[in-house]
């Protein structure tokens, strides 16, 4: 049977096949059929019922019948290759899933693209029709594939390069500002440049003009040199004109002695005839050298008259103990602490400046700024005696060891003792250039010492008048001054935060204490004398051991500045005059402070009475109150 035209032989050898039969056993059969000619089977009928022996086995029918009508050999071809792939897979034993798997990959990324771009409406219908088409099984998904390489990569990169532009806006904003901070620190740099060239030229300028004086003041030198000699040759001159001039007033005493002498021998004419020349003098004109010499004259006969019966008194050399050294021990009672407002008296209109006891009867002196003294008995506080003489405003006010007379400072510049029996002013010493802070007498009683303003102290002889000795040393106001008790050795505390002690007899300063930071208002003695206290302008108290010369302790009770400090007769109770009206009461024994709330207004003094029983404070309100 000839081959049918235009059949192709790759497509009957396919479909031969695909049916199973074996028409061409081998290659090269085949090749040897090929090259003689092609012969086809048209038509086969086998019968169900056959008389042979023959026994055929029974193909399962899969209804991969072709259909009447529809004889489409690219059709038949597809069912057979199927129809094959299953056979093959039966024969492995797999299962082969009914539904094709789909890659999710391509899914994902066309998703995620169009969520990345925003493009969620396009999303939407995308992801309807893609199902749909799924679900028809129209795509052809198996040529698809997985998304390439590139396309991964390209959203990485597009990640990556987002991620850097949102770096790089953030290192943009860090630059600028760190642009700006550099501007700002330029500026600030080039300010502090130029102050420092400023400070630089002011330094040099100074310095110049230092340079400058020193050598205008390296000129004065010899100046200043030769007047200081003639200073000194004038002084010594003035010395000798003095002498000359006693030694003149001497002669002329003596002359005139003789000459009353002389008088009371001879007889009247002789008087008449001495008397003449001299009755000329009188009534001839007398000019003004003439004047100041009979001036001087006069001045130094009363004061040859005054001081003919004084002289300088001396310093003590052997002095007693001081009664106060074993008064601690036969003071055995406890301290106290738990006073409580008694009494108010008021006494001056202007505040108070001091309070002190009489050394030996309950009697209380008051210093006001109205320039008054007051002698006050206790305990009615009814006024004995009132004092006036100052010109200006009290300060201090000390008893004389014998309790008879009475020292005052002031701010006119003077001291003043007074006879407290008639209350008159019995002596003034003057000699300081401001005011007068305080005052103290010597336990010999015949020596008065005064600390004031000008820097100075000074020592008074009672007895001479006059001023024994200046102290020099402190550079600022000289507040406080008080005697060690039974001895020749002073106490100042001054406003350059320092306190020194000095010997009276030869006004010189043995020893400085430092430790205050500010200007020192008072200082005392215990009355054992082996402690100092001390308060400041900030309220600062310290105590001082008086035989090592060393602080004890340093006790704060500010800010308000600390007015006046005073032992109680036992020496165990420090109490402090404060500025907020506040008296402080220290335990020395405890180290517990007390408090004593009774003052409107500032306190400026405190004083114990003589047995601790009761206390006395002054304010600026003018009162006095009584503690007991």
């Amino acid at each position: 049977m000839a081959a049918r035209p235009g059949v192709p032989g790759s497509t009957l050898r396919v479909l031969e096949e695909a049916l199973g039969l074996d028409l061409t056993a081998a290659g090269d059969t085949a090749e040897a059929v090929a090259a003689e000619g092609a012969f086809y089977l048209e038509q086969v009928a086998i019968t169900e019922a056959s008389e042979d022996d023959y026994e055929y086995e029974e193909i399962a029918d899969d209804n991969f019948s072709i259909p009447e009508g529809e004889e489409d050999l690219a059709q038949a071809i597809q069912m057979v290759q199927e129809q094959a792939t299953d056979t093959q897979i039966l024969e492995q034993k797999t299962v082969l899933p009914s539904k094709q798997q789909v890659p999710e990959v391509i899914e994902d990324f066309l998703c995620n693209f169009l969520i990345k771009m925003g493009m969620t409406r396009t999303l939407d219908c995308f992801q309807s029709e893609w199902y749909e088409l799924i679900q028809k099984g129209v795509t052809g998904l198996r040529d698809l594939g997985n998304v390439p390489d590139v396309y991964t990569q390209n959203m990485l990169l597009e990640n990556e390069n987002k991620n850097l532009k949102k770096d790089l806006k953030c290192y943009k904003q860090a630059a600028d500002k760190a642009r700006e901070d550099l501007l700002k620190t330029q500026k600030e740099r080039d300010f502090h440049r130029m102050h420092h060239k400023r400070i630089v030229q002011e330094k040099t300028k100074l310095i110049n003009d230092l340079k400058g004086l020193k050598l205008h003041y390296a000129s004065y030198e010899p100046t200043i040199r030769v007047l200081q000699e003639k200073h000194h040759t004038l002084l010594k001159q003035k010395m000798l004109t003095s002498l000359e001039r006693d030694r003149a007033v001497g002669q002329i005493s003596g002359l005139q002695a003789t000459l009353k002498h002389m008088e009371l021998g001879h007889n009247y004419h002789a008087s008449a005839t001495r008397v003449g020349p001299n009755s000329e003098k009188e009534n001839a004109p007398e000019g003004p050298t003439q004047k100041g010499l009979r001036e001087a004259r006069e001045k130094i006969q009363c004061k040859t008259k005054v001081k003919d019966n004084t002289k300088d008194s001396e310093f003590p050399t052997d002095m007693q103990p001081n009664p106060n050294l074993y008064l601690r021990k036969e003071n055995i009672c406890p301290a106290k602490f738990d006073y409580k407002l008694n009494s108010i008296f008021r006494l001056h209109e202007l505040p108070v400046s001091c309070v002190i006891m009489h050394p030996h009867k309950d009697i209380l002196v008051t210093c006001g700024e109205d320039r008054l003294w007051k002698v006050v008995g206790l305990p009615k506080g009814n006024v004995l005696h009132t004092g006036f003489g100052h010109t200006d405003w009290l300060s201090n006010c000390c008893f004389h060891p014998s309790g008879n007379k009475l020292a005052t400072s002031s701010g006119d510049t003077t001291v003043k003792l007074w006879d407290l029996s008639t209350g008159n002013c019995i002596l003034t010493f003057e000699g300081h250039s401001h005011a007068v802070w305080s005052c103290t007498w010597h336990s010999c009683g015949d020596f008065v010492a005064s600390s004031s303003l000008d820097t100075t102290s000074k020592i008074w002889d009672v007895n001479s008048e006059r001023c024994r000795c200046t102290l020099y040393g402190h550079t600022d106001s000289v507040n406080s001054i008080e005697f060690f008790p039974c001895s020749n050795t002073l106490l100042t505390g001054s406003a350059d935060k320092s306190l020194s002690i000095w010997d009276a007899r030869t006004g010189n300063c043995e020893q400085s204490l430092y430790g205050h930071m500010h200007s020192i208002n008072d200082a005392t003695f215990t009355p054992r004398g082996h402690m100092i206290a001390s308060c400041d302008a900030c309220g600062v108290t310290k105590l001082w051991d008086f035989r090592k010369l060393l602080p004890i302790v340093s006790i704060d009770i500010g800010p308000s500045p600390g007015n006046e400090v005073n032992f109680d007769s036992s020496g165990r109770v420090l109490a402090q005059a404060s500025g907020s009206g506040v008296i402080h009461l220290l335990d020395l024994k405890s180290g517990q402070i007390h408090k004593l709330m009774g003052h409107d207004s500032e306190a400026h003094t405190v004083v114990f009475s003589h047995d601790g029983e009761y206390l006395f404070s002054g304010g600026s309100d003018g009162t006095v109150r009584t503690w007991s």
